[in-house]
């Protein structure tokens, strides 16, 4: 009986995200059957679990995805809408899903449309959507935009982290390798605007050399972004801090092992062995 009311439930939440897809009265929303599948077992799954800490939920959570295959560029749907992928993730996508599931989790509603409002709030400006330039693409920008939600706390300078200059300007200088701005002048002028009230906010990094040192700051579960040289841009990859055997690791969507895995190597030496990585912007979930 019980294993008949659970699928009946899914049944009926399919029913609803049809209809809600097909009025499009909420949102635009991209997703499939087995997103919904998927998410009712991780409710299923961690439901035990959800007075845990936020910090240790977000490494079940984590883990409850190890093996996930890694794919990019889900995001990329035209009319800009709210992608929601639990079968496929890339190294942001991980983190946002596995943080927004925390907080549907710790919420009052464990619903796929709370899940969905969560999701959405945490990945655009203001939680709105109206087009490409409303994202949150840039992590350093992601971080100021979801403090100010009270959503995470950056917590690089608190630790012993430096100030970071940024320079933003790759959305904007390479509009056509971004379909939702090739022929858009007025979005690239909207995201170039943006990109500079970036460069003005005070931004910290913990410098690469200084890893292991400072590493005692650093909690389970803190996001974890890979400052990067590279011309007009803050990071190149994220990861979820995970502490194992007396060692700061990381979980993280690898498009090198093509899944989400247990990097098996420490933080420090990760990062000692990207030459373009010159430290972390590090932002912990609240």
């Amino acid at each position: 009986m019980k294993q008949t009311a659970k699928w009946l439930g899914i049944c009926l939440m399919l029913l609803w995200a049809i209809a809600l897809n097909a009025q499009q009265t909420k949102r635009i929303a991209y997703y499939t059957a087995e997103d919904i599948i998927l998410f009712q077992r991780y409710i299923d799954t961690m439901q035990p679990k959800r007075t845990l800490p936020m910090n240790e939920l977000m490494i079940q959570t984590a883990l409850f995805f190890e093996g996930t295959p890694y794919v990019a560029s889900t995001l990329e749907k035209e009319p800009e809408g709210l992608v929601v992928n639990l079968r496929e993730l890339d190294c942001t996508t991980f983190m946002e899903t596995a943080l927004a599931l925390c907080r549907t989790l710790k919420g009052d509603q464990h619903t796929f449309e709370a899940y969905c409002d969560n999701l959405q709030y945490l990945r655009y400006r203001n939680g709105t959507i109206t087009d490409y330039t409303d994202r949150l693409h840039y992590m350093a920008d992601w971080f100021y935009e979801n403090e100010q939600k009270g959503i995470v706390k950056d917590i690089a300078q608190s630790i012993g982290g430096d100030t970071l200059s940024l320079n933003l300007s790759f959305i904007s200088t390479h509009p056509d390798s971004y379909k939702q701005l090739k022929g858009h002048p007025e979005l690239v002028q909207k995201m170039e605007k943006k990109e500079q009230e970036i460069n003005q906010r005070s931004h910290y990094y913990l410098p690469k050399a200084n890893i292991n040192a400072l590493s005692y700051g650093i909690q389970n579960g803190d996001i974890l972004c890979f400052a990067t040289t590279i011309k007009g841009l803050d990071v190149t990859h994220v990861a979820l801090a995970y502490w194992q055997a007396g060692e700061l690791r990381f979980i993280h969507a690898s498009s090198s092992a093509k899944k989400v895995i247990v990097q098996n190597s420490s933080l420090q030496n990760y990062a000692n062995n990207i030459k373009s990585c010159k430290g972390l912007l590090i932002a912990r979930p609240l």
